[in-house]
């Protein structure tokens, strides 16, 4: 008999699909359409019909572009009303989850991620339309017609974008995993699940909920930036695929300009919120781990940077480049490798950011492969149309060092390109190739001579004209930046204990660093004498030198100075709670750290969040203490997926303290009436250690030569005991041995205790396939261990430089964007005055 489920909500699901379908449709009827616009505007007397198909083409892509918005108004009802019938919203979401955090449901998933960079290539695609059109009237006349080639491959882009929605099956291949099709009782998953048997299981259930680690605020920014900069790469990539289509090798430049560094400007964001939110909410330690997810999105804006630059040169010569073409070319395609890695499923075992295959691997690699012989093909066809450099450039200009700093970004992006791709290597070759065991000191090997040339040449570079600077000029107006920066190295080096043989290349990066920042300072200010219409690249630079400068002293510098005082030997717990990196803290007893003296004073609940107050203090001139400050580093409780950690910062001019739970007992003790408190039950094997609130204790061995008369025994009693040491929280030492007695098939355990910390133990059970057994710890109620946490603290000496740098970054790159768009701006209105 067919069950009839009640309560489940069948309209929003119809409306999503038919939005998608609707979508991917009409994105294919505006690629179609903008291709045959473009054929016909190289065709004579085709005017009309050019006119008739740009018509359709910009008809469908608003289309396309309602459907989109349509798509994503029905997914957020769908998870802001709780509709668990479906499998994407009960997989992301659950009843608990505070409304801001909404956002991060709706783009944990795949499927939600391709909606969103799906949703900013729309607006893009609308600007484009907009800009690009003959009838804006914002483009001077001279400029080729732009429109029509670059909408036909940007539309293309949204054909295939939308085609991973839309869940449609042929045997074991699918197209897309629609959100709005598949029913969590439906679900292969759960279709035998005992709850689809009654009919109103929605009352019954709620979601699983959002990844912990994505319950952070930087989730509902970092994700909507990153994929804005993934959408703005599209952009170039459309221009140069369309100059090679169209055989116009550098009239693109000059529209593609501004759309480029508006790309470095965003990705860069992008890529710079994910490190504050590792710096914040991983508890990595750190803002940056080279974590292969991390690394594929930062590979895109190195290439996309020197895209940027490449295009600076070929305009000032008037000519286009192999090297433009390629570079322009690559970041997108790099976007589309880095879209792979992340959703096949191939770093899942390599990355914490990583999303699970969801079979669509194979549709993935069409979508990669297609653009890569669809641009391998352009570009080979016209390589030899491309105009090349009938003289070399002269050492002392700016394109010559802008063409080599290119060079070295593309040497930087396939080093952590190639290196990332490991696992790719080993499941195409079958091979057996380990990623490096220590990743950040294999990727700073490499890297950190790269930044040294890159921040050197950018420290000069500003003071170079094109195709040729006098020498003599060029030495008096850097010399200075030189000799500064360099004692601003000997004197930073000795102060941190930086001046040592084997801090060369750190110490060589210190001073590269610096001299990007006061070089650029000094053309800005003594040179450009503080003209607002040249600030935008100096600060830019002046930000990366700094971003670059605040990198190596904070993490060159840091150091924990949490250490463990309190007698306790907590490496046994785990070796990552190591006692010179963690420090024990007992409810309001007061202990050395650092600089400052720390005292855990007690925990509250908050929602799904246990905090920990830890005060720091510090004695005043009557040797009293006075709290400094308070952190509450907490603990996320998430049953289904796993608690998370998760640091508090305290931020100071010239450092930050980073404080976080390394372990903690997240629930009070149960009191009964009796002399001990209900038995907390664990399963152990030879060598396992457990914590009590009291004590830690070891699996040191199995003995089966026990005191049988004293016990007791018959010759046919089976009998083993276990050897336990404890260490209790004051640092005595103790061991005991519980017994397990099997007598007739029925089990007698006769425990040990220590009477004076009120501990006893019972072995009651063995678990022979796991090679396990179970010990009981009893704590007694008159003697009630203090309650505790162990935590790790580490100091961060000038990370805010690193900080203050991305924002000088943004903005001066932000600046340079607006500043091109004025000058073509101003142009058009020059030329139509003369006209």
């Amino acid at each position: 008999m067919e069950t009839h489920f009640t309560g489940e909500h069948y309209l929003p699901g119809l409306l999503g699909n038919f939005f998608i379908i609707l979508s991917f449709t009409s994105a294919l009827l505006a690629t179609v359409s903008f291709y045959f616009a473009s054929k016909s505007t190289a065709e004579k007397g085709n005017s009309e019909i050019q006119t008739t198909w740009n018509r359709i083409a910009h008809y469908s892509f608003f289309v396309h572009g309602a459907a989109v918005i349509f798509i994503i108004s029905t997914l957020f009802f769908m998870l802001l009303n709780h509709y668990y019938e479906y499998h994407y919203v009960w997989q992301h979401s659950n009843n608990e989850m505070p409304l801001r955090y909404i956002f991060s449901c709706f783009w944990e998933g795949q499927e939600g991620s391709f909606l969103l960079w799906t949703f900013w290539n729309v607006v893009l695609g609308i600007i484009l339309m907009f800009t690009l059109s003959a009838k804006s009237g914002i483009k001077p006349p001279e400029f080729f017609n732009w429109e029509n080639p670059v909408m036909a491959i940007f539309s293309s882009v949204q054909v295939f974008l939308t085609s991973m929605l839309l869940g449609i099956y042929f045997n074991n291949f699918h197209i897309g995993s629609n959100p709005f099709t598949v029913l969590l009782r439906e679900h292969p998953d759960f279709s035998n699940a005992p709850i689809f048997q009654n009919a109103g299981y929605l009352s019954q259930i709620d979601g699983r909920g959002l990844n912990p680690l994505l319950q952070n605020y930087w989730m509902t920014i970092h994700p909507p930036t990153l994929f804005l900069g993934f959408a703005l790469t599209l952009v170039p990539f459309c221009f140069a695929v369309s100059a090679l289509w169209q055989k116009k090798f550098t009239q693109w430049i000059k529209p593609a300009l501004p759309w480029t560094f508006f790309g470095i400007a965003i990705l860069g964001l992008g890529v710079l919120m994910g490190g504050a939110w590792a710096y914040e909410a991983l508890s990595f330690g750190g803002f940056w781990a080279w974590d292969p997810v991390e690394n594929a999105s930062l590979v895109p804006w190195i290439t996309l940077v020197g895209a940027g630059h490449v295009m600076l040169i070929n305009k000032k010569k008037e000519s286009s480049s192999g090297m433009l073409f390629f570079l322009a070319i690559i970041t997108f395609l790099l976007i589309l490798y880095s879209t792979f890695l992340t959703r096949s499923g191939i770093l899942g075992d390599a990355s914490v950011h990583a999303f699970t295959d969801l079979g669509m691997s194979g549709q993935l690699l069409i979508y990669l492969f297609f653009y890569f012989v669809l641009s391998l093909i352009l570009f080979f066809s016209r390589l030899k149309e491309l105009k090349t450099q009938k003289e070399e450039d002269a050492l002392l200009s700016r394109e010559f060092w802008m063409f080599i700093c290119a060079l070295v970004l593309l040497v930087s992006a396939f080093q952590i390109s190639s290196t990332t791709s490991i696992p790719v290597f080993n499941k195409i070759f079958n091979s057996h190739l380990a990623p490096p065991a220590q990743a950040i000191e294999h990727y700073n090997s490499w890297q950190v001579p790269m930044a040294i040339i890159i921040s050197f040449i950018m420290g000069f570079s500003q003071h170079l004209k094109y195709k040729k600077t006098g020498i003599k000029k060029f030495i008096i107006q850097v010399v200075p930046s030189v000799f500064v920066s360099l004692g601003i190295s000997l004197l930073f080096g000795y102060l941190t204990g930086m001046l040592h043989l084997k801090n060369l290349l750190y110490l060589i990066l210190l001073l590269t660093s610096s001299f990007a920042v006061l070089g650029n300072l000094d053309y800005f200010l003594r040179i450009m004498k503080g003209k607002v219409a040249g600030v935008g690249p100096s600060m830019a630079h002046v930000g990366f030198g700094m971003i670059l400068f605040g990198a190596l002293v904070s993490q060159s510098q840091q150091k924990n100075i949490s250490t463990n005082v309190s007698g306790v030997d907590i490496e046994q717990v785990s070796k990552e709670l190591q006692n010179q990196e963690n420090t024990l803290l007992f409810k309001n007893d007061t202990v050395p750290m650092g600089d400052y003296f720390v005292s855990y004073s007690g925990k509250r609940k908050e929602g799904i969040n246990v905090l920990y107050k830890v005060d720091y203090l510090s004695k005043d001139s009557a040797g009293s203490f006075v709290n400094s400050f308070s952190l509450f580093p907490r603990v996320q409780i998430n049953p289904r997926m796993g608690n998370v950690s998760e640091p508090d910062t305290r931020h100071f001019w010239s450092k930050d303290i980073y404080t976080h739970v390394t372990y903690a007992e997240l629930e009070e003790n149960k009191v009964e009436e009796s002399d001990f408190n209900e038995p907390e039950n664990h399963k152990m094997g030879k060598g396992d250690t457990i914590f009590s609130t009291r004590a830690i204790i070891v699996l040191q061995e199995f003995n089966t030569n026990v005191d049988r008369p004293r016990l007791g025994l018959n010759d046919s009693d089976l009998a083993v005991g276990a050897r336990l040491n404890v260490t209790t929280m004051n640092g005595k030492k103790f061991s005991v041995l519980p017994v397990f007695i099997l007598r007739k098939n029925v089990v007698f355990p006769v425990y040990d205790e220590i009477p004076e910390e009120g501990l006893r133990f019972t072995f009651g059970k063995i678990f022979p396939q796991e090679n396990k057994i179970e010990i009981s710890v009893f704590e007694s109620k008159k003697k009630k261990q203090k309650e505790f946490i162990i935590m790790k603290a580490v100091l961060f000496p000038y990370i805010n430089v690193l900080w203050a740098g991305s924002i000088l970054f943004f903005l001066g790159t932000l600046i340079s964007v607006y500043q091109r768009i004025k000058k073509n701006i101003f142009h058009l209105k020059s030329t139509k005055e003369l006209k």
